[in-house]
């Protein structure tokens, strides 16, 4: 005679064992270990692509952020520029500092920050000496508020704050085109020391 009692239970697809309880309540048993092994397998190689892929972004870090191995190139540049750069007929400051540079589609953007500008700008022409630096006929007002600022795209550094003054080349040759911070004390004199954005084209 067959006990109906607790203790029985039936067997389900899968080979699982499905138990009867006291009070009615079904209890269905856990995976044995042989499934958990299957389980552990695949997630141990997942585990083991993620370290790789890590480690190899770790590895080339330099590569992705600075290009060329330049530290003043910034990411996406496809164009390496020299240690010393020129725009505009004329090598930037040489104290100049924080200096960084995008290039792409045969331009070049360079950042850097200068207390030499007015120097540079009377060398590539853009502001004949004795003239003010700040006169509507040599550039003009930048639409840079005060407090204000702005990063060209792909650009990285710091960005250019407001208020500030624009140049650009005139007549026969390659167009430069010069973004410079002004004192946002006076009307007429650029900041000391100002961060400078220059735009060019190269190749």
């Amino acid at each position: 005679m067959r006990d109906g009692g607790g203790g029985g239970g039936r067997a389900v697809p899968g080979g699982i064992a499905e138990t009867s309880q006291p009070g009615g309540i079904r209890e269905t048993a856990r995976a044995g270990p042989g499934a958990r092994r299957r389980l552990a397998g695949p997630a141990a190689v997942v585990a083991v692509l993620v370290l790789l892929a890590g480690g190899f972004c770790w590895l080339f870090r330099g590569e992705l952020l600075h290009p060329f191995g330049d530290g003043r190139a910034c990411g996406g540049s496809d164009t390496e520029l020299p240690a010393v750069i020129s725009a505009g007929g004329a090598p930037i400051p040489a104290d100049a500092s924080e200096i960084h540079y995008v290039t792409g589609d045969g331009r070049a953007q360079v950042s850097f920050r200068s207390d030499r500008m007015p120097g540079y700008l009377h060398r590539t022409g853009l502001v004949p000496e004795g003239k003010p630096l700040l006169d509507g006929g040599f550039g003009g007002a930048y639409a840079l508020g005060e407090g204000e600022s702005e990063l060209p795209e792909g650009l990285c550094g710091p960005a250019l704050r407001g208020p500030a003054w624009s140049y650009r080349t005139a007549g026969p040759g390659p167009v430069v085109d010069v973004l410079v911070e002004r004192s946002s004390l006076t009307h007429d004199t650029l900041r000391s020391p100002a961060r400078v954005v220059v735009s060019f084209g190269i190749g």
